[in-house]
């Protein structure tokens, strides 16, 4: 219930509450605090069983903590019936990207550069620019101008 209360902030309350109700008065507020979160435990139990009584017995095994999204989707993909651990363990994502790279890598060494420098009209960002000649001119671009 507290799990997240570190013992600093756990001082400091108890700090707070002797200083709020008084050494006297302070058994008896623990005690009245206590007597609460008690009969609230209770009321919530026993609404839980009168939901259970009222479903049937069809839904014996109903768990209200299934209600919470994320506990019932980890529920259903642990259901061995799908079969979505073999799915899920004959998946190796790096073993799929390092096939997807060799592919990429292979295809780029396969295709030949055509004389201009450029494959296909794109140029390769990769590689170093080829010196100019003398006699070229810089492509022109009238989208530029």
């Amino acid at each position: 219930m507290f799990n997240d209360i570190g013992p600093l902030e756990l001082v400091t309350i108890i700090v707070l509450a002797v200083l709020v109700f008084g050494p006297d008065k302070l058994p008896k507020v623990i005690q009245d605090v206590t007597r609460t979160i008690r009969k609230i435990r209770e009321f919530s139990e026993s609404a839980k069983q009168d939901i259970r009584q009222e479903l049937g017995p069809e839904f014996k095994d109903f768990e209200f903590e299934d209600l919470n999204p994320k506990t019932f989707i980890r529920k259903q993909l642990d259901n061995e019936d799908l079969g979505l651990k073999e799915i899920r363990n004959g998946f190796d994502l790096k073993k799929e990207m390092a096939e997807v790279t060799d592919a990429v890598h292979s295809r780029d060494q396969e295709s030949s550069p055509s004389p201009s420098g450029s494959s296909g009209g794109r140029i390769d960002m990769t590689k170093k620019p080829e010196e100019p000649r003398k006699d070229d001119r810089p492509p022109f671009d009238a989208d530029a101008t």
